[in-house]
């Protein structure tokens, strides 16, 4: 897909929604770095069901170790691989608490070296708090880079440098948020709507539906 073709899928994706927002809930970057970690292997709606009681007690490291692992279990046991991810949020609020003073640190390496906090997590919190172009590549964002053309690769790695060579400076802020909203509600998995494709004319996918 070429340079002008691109800019007009996102030229019509501002003009549909001009500041996108992500589904997971927080209050500040701690619940977001929290949220996102959770939300692996799960879905949104899931991960704010279990969240909004617990932000309510514990919206700073301080506070989550104060919960503990045992109690902040409590709160996420309907999310999978609770266990774990109750262990990875306890770790990464000490870390935090010790080594950073409660604050979040805006960098992707100092995020990265969070427990269960991988690169595209760090995206996600450097995007929606910080305001970084990153791009955080999930399931979404894959299958639509690829099915439309906008930013083809055979791994998330690819995708993401794809999406920051090939998407106009103008829209890299919202581009991840554009391409999650249109992967999770139009160029869904199994039947993509088609017909309720705003940038059908533009797309590179052969196998359209009506």
């Amino acid at each position: 897909m070429d340079y002008h073709t691109i800019y007009e899928v996102f030229r019509r994706f501002r003009e549909a929604e001009p500041e996108p927002l992500g589904e997971l809930h927080h209050t500040n970057a701690f619940t977001l770095v929290v949220a996102v970690a959770l939300s692996a292997q799960a879905t949104d709606a899931g991960v704010n069901k279990a969240t909004g009681p617990l932000f309510k007690i514990a919206d700073t490291p301080e506070k989550m170790l104060a919960l503990g692992e045992e109690g902040l279990t409590d709160y996420i046991k309907t999310i999978g691989l609770f266990r774990q991810k109750a262990k990875n949020v306890i770790k990464l609020s000490r870390i935090l608490a010790e080594d950073y003073g409660g604050q979040v640190p805006s960098s992707r390496a100092a995020l990265q070296s969070l427990p269960g906090v991988g690169r595209k997590t760090a995206n996600v919190v450097l995007n929606m708090w910080f305001k970084q172009p990153a791009q955080a590549v999930d399931t979404h964002i894959f299958r639509v880079g690829n099915r439309t053309g906008i930013a083809p690769g055979k791994d998330v790695d690819t995708v993401e440098r794809a999406i920051e060579d090939n998407v106009p400076a103008e829209f890299q802020q919202h581009a991840h948020h554009w391409l999650i909203l249109h992967g999770r509600y139009i160029c869904v998995a199994r039947k993509p709507k088609c017909g309720a494709c705003i940038i059908r004319d533009l797309c590179q996918y052969e196998d359209k539906t009506q």
